[in-house]
């Protein structure tokens, strides 16, 4: 469990940590802020292409080469970003021909990183009774989500002088080094005592890591066929049930993507950095951290003690989102600028996983697997242009972009008010037998 807990924790952390500093190496390197966040876009669209294919890999048994093979896609792709930014930064590429190496190498964490998290979750999975089944995967759930808050806090004191803001992708690719041995030593070879099935989660990008919690599957440990009366058609995209909960994703996950890829940025105009780095590294890092924080307050503390609904959660923390990306656009200070994007990553964080138990609950369990495989689409589809999109429209004018975001979040609080079923009745009629 400690190999598979640090297999998802040092992948997110090292994104993350790799976020937070970024911002400080396009401006050394003199390359517009929308080229920076465009060099994540193919990353990320590779990651929704996929992540489906490896998780579908992970259910015939070869677990742990998937994990094998995500780690090498984590390590070979840190190694090789900080090559081509070191050069960048020595004055032996353009600063154009940077970002364009740095983003074909990015790739490979999008194309073969994404083997690694559903291969974790089916090994897990596979080796554990339903009785404890719960407990191993809500702690791997948790390395994930723990990741995005420790990547942005150390970024700023792993920085050296002697290699600069390229130090968390030197340190990140030897952590994972470390973490690929002890896979290959110390975890035993696939041998699963029950059935178990790969999920596609998100690729972890600032306080946006997947927020769905690994559970159990009712039917994982049974061998029989489902019975006729549970075989669906495929589910299409415009499926009545669905529709409210998809375009609320879809208008949520935009609105939260712009936020993450302006926020970095940002703060270096805003507290005057640009001439700073490795200051400005530091101030990113303690606003994402914040951020990371309180996703995790979110997911983890209010909607299990307060009981919320999928409907409430997703009008709330649309709510919340909107207010505090308006506090976000006002401040002119460090402390302004985190509590504003401390609330509005509190606010997206309950509004994530109420758009997926929505969308999982208006439909029957046999249409579980194509669902999950549906909501992560969206998650990730929201971050394969939004935040370069965001970052292009933020440099051309920082009250248009706020404008659109917040525009965002008050046209789906007022959609799903309309929309959006109650909690009573998704309650009364969840997963229909």
């Amino acid at each position: 469990m400690a190999i598979l807990f640090l297999v998802m924790l040092v992948t997110a952390a090292g994104n993350t940590a790799m976020q937070s500093v970024m911002p400080s190496i396009g401006t050394k390197l003199g390359v517009s802020d929308f080229w920076v966040s465009l060099a994540y876009s193919w990353s990320a669209l590779l990651w929704v292409m996929t992540a489906p294919r490896w998780a579908r890999m992970s259910d015939r048994r070869g677990r742990k080469m998937l994990m094998k093979l995500g780690m090498w896609g984590f390590i070979s792709s840190f190694s090789l970003c900080a090559l081509a930014l070191w050069f960048g930064l020595q004055g032996l590429m353009t600063g154009g021909v940077t970002m364009i190496i740095f983003a074909v190498f990015r790739s490979l964490y999008g194309g073969l990183g994404s083997a690694a998290p559903p291969a974790v979750q089916a090994y897990v999975a596979s080796r554990t009774a339903r009785s404890q089944r719960t407990r191993a995967l809500s702690l791997i759930a948790s390395s994930f989500g723990l990741g995005t808050v420790i990547g942005p806090a150390i970024a700023p004191l792993i920085i050296f002088p002697s290699l600069g803001l390229l130090s968390p992708f030197v340190l990140f690719t030897l952590f994972g080094l470390l973490v690929l041995v002890a896979l290959r030593l110390r975890l035993p070879d696939d041998d699963p005592r029950f059935a178990a099935k790969g999920r596609v989660i998100s690729e972890p990008y600032g306080t946006a890591s997947s927020s769905a919690k690994f559970t159990e599957d009712g039917d994982e440990d049974s061998t029989e066929p489902a019975p006729a009366s549970l075989i669906e058609t495929r589910l299409k995209w415009t499926d009545i049930r669905l529709r409210p909960w998809m375009v609320s994703g879809l208008i949520g996950g935009h609105a939260h993507a712009i936020l993450l890829g302006v926020i970095g940025f940002l703060v270096l105009d805003r507290l005057g950095l640009r001439d700073m780095p490795e200051l400005g590294a530091q101030s990113v890092g303690i606003v994402l951290m914040a951020g990371a924080f309180a996703t995790l307050v979110s997911q983890w503390g209010l909607i299990p003690y307060l009981g919320m609904g999928p409907r409430t959660s997703v009008l709330w923390g649309i709510a919340l989102g909107g207010a505090g990306s308006l506090i976000v656009g006002l401040s002119g200070d460090l402390h302004g600028i985190t509590i504003g994007y401390a609330l509005a990553s509190l606010g997206f964080g309950l509004f994530r996983p109420g758009f997926t138990s929505g969308a999982s609950l208006v439909l029957t369990r046999a249409e579980q697997g194509q669902v999950a495989g549906m909501v992560a689409s969206i998650n990730g589809a929201a971050f394969v242009f939004a935040p370069a999109l965001g970052v292009l429209i933020y440099g051309w004018n920082e009250a248009v972009a706020f404008g659109l975001l917040i525009f965002l979040c008050a046209a789906l609080l007022l959609w799903g008010y309309k929309t959006l079923q109650l909690d009573a009745v998704l309650e009364k009629g969840a997963i229909p037998e």
